[in-house]
C-alpha cells in the first residue's frame, strides 16, 4: 500500500488546515488508520486515529481541535486541524494498520508549519 499526504504549508497561530491522505488501494476492510507527527530529535507521536467502524482517538493535544475522518469511497484519510498552535508544527504522516493487525504502513509526511 502507498500512503500520500497532502495539504501541509504555513499557518498563522489559530489558523486551520486540512491534510488529507490517499491511499493506493481500498481502506474499507483495513484495521485503523492515523495521524502522526514528529520534530526533529522527538519520537513520531500519535495525534489521531479511526478504525475500521469509525471510532475516534485523539491524543491529549489534539482533543477539541482536530478532526479525523476517511472516506472509504475515495480511499482517503483526512485531518482537520483548528486553532493550530506553534507547538503543533511537526511532520506529519499518516499510517495504515492493515485488517490483521500487523505489518503498517507509513506515507511520507507532510510539512505543518505554524507561525506565532
Amino acid at each position: 500500500v502507498q500512503l500520500q499526504a497532502s495539504g501541509g504549508g504555513l499557518v498563522q497561530s489559530g489558523g486551520s488546515l486540512r491534510l488529507s491522505c490517499a491511499a493506493s488501494r481500498s481502506i474499507f476492510s483495513v484495521n485503523s488508520m492515523g495521524w502522526y507527527r514528529q520534530v526533529p530529535g522527538k519520537e513520531r507521536e500519535l495525534v489521531a486515529r479511526i478504525t475500521r467502524g469509525g471510532t475516534t482517538h485523539y491524543s491529549d493535544s489534539a482533543k477539541g481541535r482536530f478532526t479525523i475522518s476517511k472516506d472509504n469511497a475515495k480511499n482517503m484519510l483526512y485531518l482537520q486541524m483548528n486553532s493550530l498552535q506553534p507547538d503543533d508544527t511537526a511532520v506529519y504522516y499518516c499510517n495504515l494498520l492493515p485488517f490483521s493487525g500487523h505489518g503498517d504502513y507509513w506515507g511520507k509526511g507532510t510539512q505543518v508549519t505554524v507561525s506565532s
